[in-house]
């Protein structure tokens, strides 16, 4: 059964719209008659990706919107709000999914780290900040997803700042959905909720590293953004993501294996310490 939020005549908002996941959630949107904006930057790619969606929604052009917008600008956001309310009248469904990832290190460069965290963290608390009040207050059936990353919950070396904001991402959720199935809205209580899409190894711009062709290991964003429907449709609110490499099965243990790193103290990291290959090893068999 379909979420009531995700039915013909519904809005969706999608930052990170023009491409990826993003847009292939956008799509899915406008698939199922929903009318969609799709946010981000770059004229260009907005233009192409709205041409897509125009053949897709069952309204042509007439259903969907762009919008150019710095995610990380809080202002920014309040005018994209401000332009959806205007043209389709409200948001039923948000996805907070801009991104970038520009690469870092422990130790900088600064702007690195602080362009990170401001579009993947504050990217999604200004998102939601500013369009979950007039959401709740629309009295209809509504969906905050946020997308977040494996890498913010086991936090593999490598890339810190993307970790960190995306550690961020999964936190904030929890307290986001926490606080509006804890809202009183009318007789029937909130009727929005947040859910996390935490997406496998998905070939995107993102993720390419130079690569034309989709590595056997990956899904495609289309993948992805079947398998978000179907864990919307379902009410889950995490929405784990397995891929062609990784299996649900072990994507679980290595969650288990990093939450023990604190119940077993054993140094932070420790799937990647030399000391403890083999235990891990062992460990992630035990599927």
């Amino acid at each position: 059964m379909s979420h009531p939020a995700l039915v013909s005549g519904s809005v969706a908002v999608v930052t990170g719209g023009a491409a990826g996941i993003g847009l292939a959630a956008a799509m899915g949107f406008a698939a199922r008659g929903m009318r969609v904006c799709i946010a981000d930057l770059g004229a260009g790619r907005l233009a192409q990706a709205a041409a897509r969606l125009a053949g897709a929604a069952r309204g042509g052009a007439a259903d969907v919107m762009t919008s150019e917008t710095d995610v990380s600008d809080v202002e920014a956001v309040r005018r994209l709000e401000a332009a959806v309310r205007e043209r389709f009248g409200g948001t039923d469904v948000l996805m907070n999914n801009a991104g970038i990832q520009p690469g870092s290190g422990v130790f900088g460069p600064e702007e690195a780290w602080r362009r990170v965290i401001a579009v993947n963290l504050w990217g999604v608390i200004n998102g939601s900040q500013v369009f979950a009040p007039g959401m709740v207050a629309r009295g209809r059936p509504g969906l905050i997803i946020n997308t977040g990353s494996k890498q913010g919950i086991t936090t593999p070396p490598g890339d810190p700042a993307y970790n960190v904001a995306k550690a961020g991402v999964k936190v904030f959720t929890e307290a986001l959905q926490h606080e509006l199935r804890n809202t009183e809205a009318g007789p029937g209580g909130c009727k929005v909720s947040a859910h996390l899409l935490i997406p496998g190894f998905v070939f995107t711009g993102l993720t390419a590293g130079g690569r034309t062709e989709k590595p056997a290991g990956a899904w495609t964003p289309e993948q992805t953004a079947e398998f978000m429907f179907r864990g919307l449709e379902a009410g889950d609110f995490y929405i784990l993501c397995p891929d062609n490499e990784v299996t649900r099965e072990l994507d679980e243990r290595r969650i288990l294996w990093a939450a023990g790193d604190i119940v077993e103290n054993r140094p932070p990291l420790s799937r990647w310490h030399k000391d403890y290959a083999k235990a891990f090893a062992a460990f992630a068999r035990r599927t």
